[in-house]
């Protein structure tokens, strides 16, 4: 039985959620016989990989690029690749097959899905059942909630075999070269790990992300350096004065307070809302009036939109985790696994 992998179940969530619309050197490619795991004596190979990875339908990654879908393909089936090993290593040690020790450890350690389970998700899911009746999907919201409990219970069983196992991942991922343009920053510029953000404030999926963004900043400490870059999109009016306006407060030295503020707004982005914002972290107001009325730093916003359209970006939030991207309001845990990935593959180099 091919259990769908916590990457995968992590892909699929990144591209469920919404977006607003609208530095990192490449890797050398990876062949066939390259070898991209290895899980004590075992290897894997992109081959072996791919003989998977390629029998994914397409619509399972959602408006992806090429590459990441690609990418999120082989890790899918590679994590349920180094799932398996180290279960076949663990069945080998008990004198046992696999499929024993899967249902000794996972399937016999499942709670029962109770109709009481069915029908709170069915309550909590009404947009996703489309009007249907209970009694009509029943069966499949238990085994939906049944493959969940069990996926759950299978990477909490692996997790304990990985802590005495050698385990090691070389696939490489699709990584885009983004420059940090000059634009305001927080962490060391030596960080193992930068994070280019390529957002607009009146996106309300940049709003819902920003208290993530913070969450990183604060678990990741000095591991992470963080670049705000602007992509105000066309059909957001006050997103481009907004952003013209944070680089005027950024003249000023206070970037971060302003752009905190516009934030906490919650999308109230007037022109006299930005001149109250400004009062309100102590801007010089005559200085930031001059500078917002004459378009001073247009052309960094163009140059920012230019920066992101090479990128690749279609929407708002983007961001460029050492040339890693991820779109839209993910949560922190899509986030954790990719810095801990980087953070990884540093500390092995």
């Amino acid at each position: 039985m091919m259990f769908p992998t916590r990457i995968h179940v992590l892909a699929l969530s990144a591209i469920l959620l919404s977006a607003c619309s609208g530095s990192a050197q490449q890797a050398r490619p990876q062949g066939a016989a390259d070898v991209v795991a290895t899980v004590g004596s075992t290897s894997i190979t992109l081959a072996d990989v791919d003989a998977q990875a390629l029998k994914m339908p397409a619509s399972s990654f959602g408006n992806m690029k090429l590459s990441e879908a690609l990418y999120e393909a082989r890790r899918a089936a590679l994590d349920t690749m180094v799932g398996d090993a180290l279960l076949d290593q663990e069945a080998k040690v008990r004198k046992i097959d696999r499929a024993a020790l899967t249902a000794q450890e996972i399937t016999s350690k499942v709670a029962p899905v109770t109709d009481a389970d069915v029908t709170a998700w069915y309550q909590a899911n009404q947009a996703r059942v489309q009007g249907a009746a209970l009694d009509q999907v029943r069966g499949p919201i238990q085994a939906l909630l049944t493959q969940q409990r069990t996926q759950s219970r299978r990477d909490e069983f692996l997790d304990t075999l990985r802590k005495n196992a050698s385990v090691k991942l070389t696939l490489e991922p699709p990584r885009q070269a983004v420059a940090e343009g000059g634009r305001p920053s927080r962490g060391p510029a030596d960080a193992p790990v930068e994070m280019i953000e390529f957002s607009d404030f009146q996106c309300p999926y940049c709003l819902k992300a920003n208290p993530t963004v913070n969450q990183v900043l604060s678990t990741y400490g000095d591991r992470i350096r963080f670049v705000y870059r602007h992509y105000p999109l066309p059909n957001h009016p006050n997103a481009r004065p907004a952003a013209e306006a944070a680089q005027c407060a950024n003249e000023q030295g206070k970037f971060w307070p302003y752009h905190d503020q516009l934030f906490a707004r919650g999308g109230r982005l007037s022109d006299a809302d930005l001149k109250t914002a400004a009062g309100e972290v102590g801007l010089d107001a005559a200085a930031f009036d001059r500078c917002v009325a004459t378009h001073k730093y247009k052309a960094d916003v163009d140059a920012d939109i230019a920066a992101g359209d090479e990128a690749g970006v279609s929407g708002t939030p983007a961001f460029y985790i050492n040339g890693r991207m991820l779109t839209g309001a993910q949560p922190f845990e899509v986030f954790k696994h990719v810095i801990d990935e980087e953070l990884a593959r540093k500390a092995s180099r």
